[in-house]
Formats: C-alpha cells, sequence, structure tokens
C-alpha cells in the first residue's frame, strides 16, 4: 500500500469525490468536488476512473510525500506545481518518486486545485462517498500536516499519453454563467428580475462549499414574508428578505426558506467553482 504523509497546507485541503447522490430525502446534502470537472480530469490524467476521490485545495500550499513512486495530477486552479523543488506545472500527469515531496504554490488563476493520485485516495467511504461535508460534517475529516493518507489499487489502465491541450486555466476577469428559471422567480418585481440578468455581480468573501453569496443591487421581492422549507439543488439562487442573492452549492441545506427565485444551470456550477472573492459575474438566460 502506498502512503502520503501530508507535509503542510496552507489553505483548507479536503478529500473529495463526486459525492453522494440521491441522499436527499434524509436530509444529506450530495457535497463532492465543487470543480467536478477538474476532478474527473486529474483522475483521467493518472489513469484512474473519474469518481476516485481526490483532495480539493483551496489557493495552494499543500506539500506531500509518498512513500512509494507515484503518478498525480493537478487540475482546476491555475499556478506553480513543484516535485523536489523541479517545475512540472498543472493538468498534466507526473511522477514523483518515493520521498520526494509535491508541493502546490499559491494559485494564479481560480481558486480550487484539484489532485489526483493513481488509486486514488482511499479514506473510509461515509453514506457510500468519501467526499467531505462541511455542513454536515460527514466524511473525512479535513487534512491537516502530519495526517498520513491511504492510496487505494492501480487501476488496469494505463497513464494516458496527453499533450498539453488538456490544460485550461480558469479566467480571471468576468466570468458568465447560464441562469434557467425558478420556481419562485414571481417572488421578484419585474425590476428585481431583470436586475439579476443585467447586472454586475461579485461573488463576496462570504463564499464557501455551502453557497456564494453575491454583492450587488438589492433585490426587490413582489412577496415580503418567508415561506415553508422546500427542497434545494446545486445552483439554486436564493433571496434574502433584503434582497441579497446566495448561490447555494455542494454542502448546501436539502431544504431552504427563502425563495429560489433562478438556478445556475449545473453546467456552469463548475465555472463557479474556481471564482475568486471579488470577481465579478453575469447571469444569461440558458
Amino acid at each position: 500500500m502506498t502512503l502520503l504523509r501530508v507535509e503542510a497546507t496552507g489553505g483548507r485541503v479536503l478529500v473529495q469525490d463526486l459525492g453522494r447522490p440521491g441522499l436527499a430525502h434524509l436530509g444529506v446534502a450530495p457535497s463532492g468536488a465543487l470543480d467536478r470537472g477538474a476532478l474527473a480530469l486529474a483522475n483521467r490524467l493518472v489513469g484512474n476512473p473519474d469518481g476516485l476521490a481526490g483532495l480539493e485545495v483551496v489557493l495552494g500550499g499543500l506539500r506531500f510525500a509518498p512513500d512509494r513512486d507515484l503518478w498525480f495530477a493537478v487540475t482546476g486552479a491555475w499556478g506553480s506545481v513543484r516535485v523536489a523543488g523541479r517545475e512540472v506545472g498543472p493538468y498534466r500527469a507526473a511522477r514523483v518518486r518515493a520521498g520526494e515531496s509535491v508541493e502546490l504554490g499559491a494559485a494564479d488563476r481560480g481558486l480550487r486545485y484539484l489532485v489526483a493520485v493513481r488509486g486514488g485516495i482511499d479514506e473510509p467511504p461515509v453514506l457510500g462517498s468519501r467526499s467531505r461535508d462541511t455542513l454536515a460534517g460527514i466524511g473525512p475529516e479535513p487534512v491537516a500536516a502530519g495526517r498520513v493518507l491511504a492510496v487505494g489499487l492501480e487501476p488496469a489502465a494505463s497513464v494516458p499519453l496527453l499533450d498539453d491541450d488538456a490544460a485550461y486555466p480558469p479566467p480571471t476577469g468576468a466570468i458568465t454563467l447560464r441562469l434557467l428559471a425558478g420556481p419562485r422567480a414571481d417572488w421578484l418585481t419585474d425590476a428585481a428580475l431583470a436586475a439579476l440578468h443585467e447586472a454586475r455581480w461579485r461573488v463576496s468573501a462570504s463564499a464557501d462549499r455551502v453557497g456564494a453569496r453575491l454583492e450587488g443591487p438589492a433585490l426587490e421581492r413582489r412577496i415580503a414574508h418567508e415561506l415553508v422549507s422546500e427542497p434545494t439543488v446545486a445552483g439554486a439562487i436564493q433571496v434574502t428578505g433584503a434582497g441579497v442573492p446566495t448561490v447555494l452549492l455542494a454542502d448546501r441545506p436539502v431544504t431552504g426558506g427563502y425563495p429560489v427565485v433562478a438556478i445556475v444551470d449545473p453546467a456552469s456550477l463548475d465555472r463557479l467553482a474556481q471564482v475568486r472573492p471579488g470577481q465579478e459575474v453575469r447571469f444569461r438566460h440558458a
């Protein structure tokens, strides 16, 4: 068995796979990597199935060393990736020798690195997933310096040969997200609904795996009172009584009492996962 010794973490480091869907009726959110496409790509780069568990690293600072030779890949955010001090770069499979350290520098673009190792991170699954749910406290504990992580068995597939065309660093400017109609769109005034689609929003510092609060014009609600809690989905945009919209994400509560006035298209959620606080977000009709 291969073991990874975590030497430093920097920002928050979590074990994540593609989540535990289908349990909302039990009050359990799906969780999983916020940038699902980045995790799947990292796994493919090292010859893993898409859904094996990897590490989600906020802004960089992770340093780890395996006790055996190991293939790994880093996707999602864009920044310096070094093996024993040698630059290898993101978005490619790289080989680290036993005892050498892999280090992720501060991300230049994007917010969350996704790290896959050949064989996957082999933490004990909870309710069928190795993902950490930060709201409910389900799944593997956040990774701290000194932690030793087990690596699963190598898959039968070989490490594929890919060129640099696989790399697509996250944008640094405004991003556009596709928006679907929400079940409570009629709770906003016509002017507020137009503003939701036309205004330039910024992701606030109050953004995490539960949800991303948006800064911009207050959205006037046509109906002021609250409603009985209703089911939520990833991408649901709830609007508070003060007119503040929040996009709910993977670790969201499965029900909520604010009206869901719109839903970010699931195909756009990976892009939102890489948006930094202060970065501009715009919406357009799907």
